[in-house]
């Protein structure tokens, strides 16, 4: 076995390289604010706990859109499926054209979920979390629906795909 060394510049290139190695799900988090639809997408979503039910996202401290969608009283999380990929690069784009063409649903406190979503959650912000470049955001779930069997999208290497079903 090789040892590992040690590497005091950590290159966010490399870095961002070796952490796409390891695949993730990917959601979009979603508000009505003001009467718009407000909405991003993010690879980083975990279950957290079941008492109480908490889940967890993280956003970059850049996010432009992060500050208007965590001043809505709930938030819509959706977990996005395979054939999501053009949604998700959507939900990437100018803010104007975000949901076009994409049914949603939103409740009477404002979270917004996609209706074609593998599962969708509506939630509060429980706590934020400062993580260098990043926050992490917990949120307490008060409604789940999960439906929808299909594989979910999957973001692999800087990259969307979809787990291929064994047997």
């Amino acid at each position: 076995m090789t040892e590992l060394t040690t590497n005091q510049d950590l290159d966010p290139t490399r870095l961002r390289e070796a952490f796409g190695v390891f695949p993730s799900g990917v959601i979009a988090v979603a508000a009505e604010v003001e009467g718009a639809l407000v909405g991003l997408a993010a690879s980083s979503f975990t279950s957290v706990s079941l008492e109480p039910a908490l889940v967890q996202f993280s956003i970059a401290n850049t996010s432009k859109t992060w500050p208007t969608l965590r001043r809505s009283a709930h938030l819509g999380v959706t977990i996005l499926a395979g054939h999501h990929g053009d949604v998700c690069r959507q939900l990437a784009g100018p803010v104007a054209n975000r949901f076009d063409g994409v049914p949603v649903t939103v409740t009477e406190d404002g979270a917004v979920t996609l209706d074609e979503g593998l599962a969708r959650f509506d939630c509060t912000i429980y706590r934020e979390v400062e993580a260098g470049d990043h926050t992490i955001v917990l949120l307490e779930l008060h409604a789940v629906e999960h439906a929808d069997t299909s594989s979910p999208l999957v973001f692999h290497r800087s990259g969307f795909g979809r787990l291929v079903e064994a047997g």
